[in-house]
Protein backbone atom coordinates (compact mmCIF):
# COMPACT_ATOMS: atom_id res chain seq x y z
CA UNK A 1 0.00 0.00 0.00
CA UNK A 2 1.20 3.48 -0.83
CA UNK A 3 0.93 5.92 2.07
CA UNK A 4 1.18 9.13 0.06
CA UNK A 5 -2.04 9.85 -1.87
CA UNK A 6 -0.23 11.72 -4.65
CA UNK A 7 2.13 8.76 -5.07
CA UNK A 8 -0.80 6.35 -5.23
CA UNK A 9 -2.42 8.40 -8.00
CA UNK A 10 0.93 8.65 -9.81
CA UNK A 11 1.38 4.87 -9.87
CA UNK A 12 -2.20 4.33 -11.02
CA UNK A 13 -1.69 6.82 -13.84
CA UNK A 14 1.60 5.22 -14.89
CA UNK A 15 -0.15 1.85 -15.08
CA UNK A 16 -2.79 3.45 -17.31
CA UNK A 17 -0.10 4.85 -19.62
CA UNK A 18 1.92 1.62 -19.58
CA UNK A 19 -0.59 -1.23 -19.19
CA UNK A 20 2.03 -3.79 -20.22
CA UNK A 21 3.77 -3.13 -16.87
CA UNK A 22 0.78 -4.15 -14.71
CA UNK A 23 1.74 -7.83 -14.32
CA UNK A 24 5.34 -7.00 -13.36
CA UNK A 25 4.10 -4.26 -11.01
CA UNK A 26 1.72 -6.66 -9.22
CA UNK A 27 4.42 -9.32 -8.97
CA UNK A 28 6.79 -6.78 -7.41
CA UNK A 29 4.16 -5.70 -4.88
CA UNK A 30 3.44 -9.33 -4.04
CA UNK A 31 7.12 -10.17 -3.65
CA UNK A 32 7.88 -7.28 -1.29
CA UNK A 33 4.47 -6.92 0.35
CA UNK A 34 4.31 -3.23 -0.55
CA UNK A 35 5.04 -0.78 -3.35
CA UNK A 36 8.72 0.02 -3.28
CA UNK A 37 8.39 3.28 -5.18
CA UNK A 38 11.92 3.73 -6.46
CA UNK A 39 12.22 0.06 -7.42
CA UNK A 40 8.98 0.11 -9.40
CA UNK A 41 9.91 3.32 -11.19
CA UNK A 42 13.49 2.31 -11.96
CA UNK A 43 12.94 -1.35 -12.85
CA UNK A 44 9.43 -1.41 -14.30
CA UNK A 45 8.32 1.98 -15.62
CA UNK A 46 11.58 3.54 -16.78
CA UNK A 47 12.67 0.74 -19.14
CA UNK A 48 9.36 1.17 -20.98
CA UNK A 49 9.63 4.95 -21.06
CA UNK A 50 13.25 4.77 -22.22
CA UNK A 51 12.20 2.37 -24.97
CA UNK A 52 9.48 4.77 -26.09
CA UNK A 53 11.94 7.65 -26.12
CA UNK A 54 14.58 5.62 -28.00
CA UNK A 55 12.08 4.79 -30.75
CA UNK A 56 10.45 8.22 -30.55
CA UNK A 57 7.49 6.90 -32.53
CA UNK A 58 4.51 7.06 -30.19
CA UNK A 59 4.48 10.84 -29.96
CA UNK A 60 0.95 11.05 -28.56
CA UNK A 61 1.71 8.68 -25.67
CA UNK A 62 4.99 10.43 -24.89
CA UNK A 63 3.22 13.79 -24.95
CA UNK A 64 0.52 12.52 -22.56
CA UNK A 65 3.12 11.02 -20.21
CA UNK A 66 5.24 14.17 -20.08
CA UNK A 67 2.19 16.43 -19.82
CA UNK A 68 1.19 14.34 -16.82
CA UNK A 69 4.69 14.69 -15.35
CA UNK A 70 4.42 18.46 -15.69
CA UNK A 71 0.97 18.46 -14.09
CA UNK A 72 2.28 16.29 -11.25
CA UNK A 73 5.34 18.41 -10.47
CA UNK A 74 3.24 21.57 -10.50
CA UNK A 75 1.13 20.15 -7.65
CA UNK A 76 4.22 20.58 -5.47
CA UNK A 77 3.97 17.35 -3.45
CA UNK A 78 7.49 17.21 -1.93
CA UNK A 79 7.55 13.42 -1.50
CA UNK A 80 6.43 12.67 -5.04
CA UNK A 81 8.70 15.31 -6.60
CA UNK A 82 11.66 13.85 -4.68
CA UNK A 83 10.91 10.30 -5.83
CA UNK A 84 10.35 11.54 -9.40
CA UNK A 85 13.61 13.51 -9.39
CA UNK A 86 15.85 10.80 -7.95
CA UNK A 87 14.48 8.10 -10.21
CA UNK A 88 12.95 9.17 -13.50
CA UNK A 89 14.78 12.42 -14.05
CA UNK A 90 18.18 11.07 -13.01
CA UNK A 91 17.73 8.06 -15.30
CA UNK A 92 16.77 10.29 -18.23
CA UNK A 93 20.07 12.10 -17.78
CA UNK A 94 22.08 8.88 -18.11
CA UNK A 95 21.83 8.94 -21.90
CA UNK A 96 22.24 12.22 -23.76
CA UNK A 97 20.40 11.03 -26.87
CA UNK A 98 17.42 9.86 -24.78
CA UNK A 99 17.48 13.08 -22.77
CA UNK A 100 17.49 15.16 -25.96
CA UNK A 101 14.31 13.40 -27.10
CA UNK A 102 12.73 13.69 -23.64
CA UNK A 103 13.40 17.44 -23.57
CA UNK A 104 11.13 17.85 -26.59
CA UNK A 105 8.24 16.58 -24.47
CA UNK A 106 9.13 18.12 -21.11
CA UNK A 107 7.27 21.02 -19.62
CA UNK A 108 9.09 23.94 -18.05
CA UNK A 109 9.13 22.72 -14.45
CA UNK A 110 9.97 19.13 -15.40
CA UNK A 111 12.93 20.40 -17.45
CA UNK A 112 14.09 22.54 -14.52
CA UNK A 113 13.90 19.56 -12.14
CA UNK A 114 15.84 17.43 -14.62
CA UNK A 115 18.65 20.02 -14.73
CA UNK A 116 18.64 20.10 -10.92
CA UNK A 117 18.86 16.28 -10.85
CA UNK A 118 21.86 16.36 -13.21
CA UNK A 119 23.49 19.10 -11.14
CA UNK A 120 22.99 17.08 -7.93
CA UNK A 121 24.79 14.17 -9.60
CA UNK A 122 27.64 16.42 -10.74
CA UNK A 123 26.78 16.02 -14.43
CA UNK A 124 26.57 19.81 -14.91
Amino acid sequence: MIENEASRRFFEKMLEFLPSTRKEYLECVEEYGEVLETLVIEDIFMPKILGLLAKNEDHELLKRIFDYFEEMVNKNDPHLINIFSITMLEILGNDKAILDVAKKYMGQKTALLQVEADRALGRL
